[in-house]
């Protein structure tokens, strides 16, 4: 793009009038009207800038434009969000862009930095909000409700320094839906991911993965570390950081920044780094340190019981604890058995030659329990199991590995079976 704004002033009231120059039409009088006015500001903005000849046109650092071209696309991507909201009976919800600076300065501890405040004008000190979710909770103390389910679209503003390539702004659009209220545990919690997965399934969105947690989960998790309660919050920041840092500038972070010792670090670590969905949850259980710990045993039964009613909703598939999938692998080919190699290696040349993305370890001999946990580290979301007696009755294994359930299936059905699960995955 040409460079804007290195112009004289002159060539600039040049241009406005060229572009604010009235079309001609039935109502000419009033466009000219707006015009002669838009003229008339614009020209007196240029005089004001006498003094910076280098002046140039542009959105405020870490915001910008939306040409009609990316609101069309943008118009789509809500119309979907929107429409999944409404179809499980959420309202609408909007509330003003500013809010008491007292509201929002008290609710978000260390971001309270980022917070826009505005300038008294009106005998109240007020803030840009900050989300949407402050401005909901406000709402429903305002008006005294103990339940809702609502859905918001609107913008929100941080004060933060911009990273734009990042996808990073000060100001951005946010779409919130939250259950408010009292109710069972998880059953809230399950259709709220079972929007998330619906959502990004209608915007074909094929290989994405929703992450799960549970606060309880990990503050027992801090406390058989060693981290100290007045930590717990720090930590978690720390922790949360995981998506864009590696676990080595984590744990810096951790030792130099919070004061953790390297060896409580590395407890933390051992924890952090672990993958998987339902099979985490079991593995967790059996922890011998996590185990001991009631806060951490409470949050694992709500887990546990999440992942059921996910499994019931088809999506248990698409959601793990703490994990990151770093492959679009969908089937692993595997043998609990000596001497597969070659079976393994047709078979997976079916799936290949059919389309279908698949791996397998590059071992003769490889353990049946090393190739599974592989899966459930990589959220690999099916497993062929071909030995012996699958090979003499002419069948395989199909396993799912997020519900450990297992079918046979005709050996040379099992590229349909295949394709048949994942269009319904």
């Amino acid at each position: 793009m040409p460079q804007l704004g290195l112009l004289p002033k002159r060539a600039w009231a040049a241009i406005f009038r060229q572009l604010l120059r009235p079309p001609r039409c039935a109502c000419p009088q009033a466009v000219r009207c707006h015009s002669q006015a838009a003229e008339s500001v614009l020209t007196s903005q240029l005089k004001s800038h006498q003094e910076t000849p280098n002046f140039v046109i542009k959105t405020p650092k870490g915001t910008r434009d939306f040409s009609p071209e990316q609101m069309v696309v943008r118009e789509k991507i809500l119309d979907v969000v929107v429409s999944c909201f409404k179809r499980h009976g959420a309202k609408g919800l909007d509330t003003p862009a500013f809010e008491l600076k007292e509201m929002l300065s008290e609710n978000y501890g260390e971001n309270s930095g980022l917070i826009y405040d505005l300038k008294d004008q009106g005998g109240e000190l007020l803030s840009l909000r900050y989300d949407l979710t402050i401005p909901f909770a406000r709402y429903l103390a305002m008006n005294k409700l103990k339940k809702m389910k609502r859905y918001h679209v609107g913008k929100v503003w941080r004060r933060e320094s911009p990273t734009v390539a990042q996808g990073r702004y000060r100001e951005f659009c946010q779409c919130d839906f939250d259950i408010a209220g009292q109710f069972d545990p998880m059953i809230p919690d399950a259709e709220c991911l079972k929007i998330i997965s619906e959502i990004l399934s209608g915007l074909r969105l094929e290989n994405f993965l929703i992450k799960v947690n549970d606060r309880r989960i990990i503050d027992g998790m801090f406390a058989v570390c060693g981290v100290p309660e007045s930590k717990f919050r720090a930590i978690c920041s720390s922790v949360d950081k995981l998506d864009k840092m590696s676990w080595t500038d984590v744990r810096h972070e951790m030792v130099a920044k919070r004061g953790l010792t390297p060896e409580v670090a590395d407890r933390i670590g051992d924890y952090v780094q672990c993958r998987g969905g339902a099979s985490l949850v079991e593995q967790m259980f059996q922890d011998p340190r996590l185990s001991q710990n009631q806060q951490a045993l409470e949050g694992l039964r709500d887990l546990k019981l999440l992942f059921e009613y996910l499994t019931l909703f088809g999506i248990a598939e698409k959601t793990v604890g703490e994990s990151v999938r770093v492959t679009e692998t969908q089937v692993f080919v595997a043998t609990p058995q000596k001497n597969f190699l070659r079976e393994r290696l047709k078979l997976i040349a079916e799936l290949w030659d059919a389309g279908i993305k698949a791996e397998m370890q590059y071992k003769n001999n490889p353990k049946l329990l090393s190739q599974l946990h592989y899966c459930e580290h990589t959220g690999i979301p099916l497993v062929v199991i071909i030995g012996e007696q699958e090979l003499k009755d002419g069948i395989v294994k199909l396993r799912s590995v997020a519900s450990r359930e297992e079918v046979h299936v005709k050996r040379k059905d099992i590229v349909i079976e295949i394709q048949k699960r994942l269009s319904e995955s």
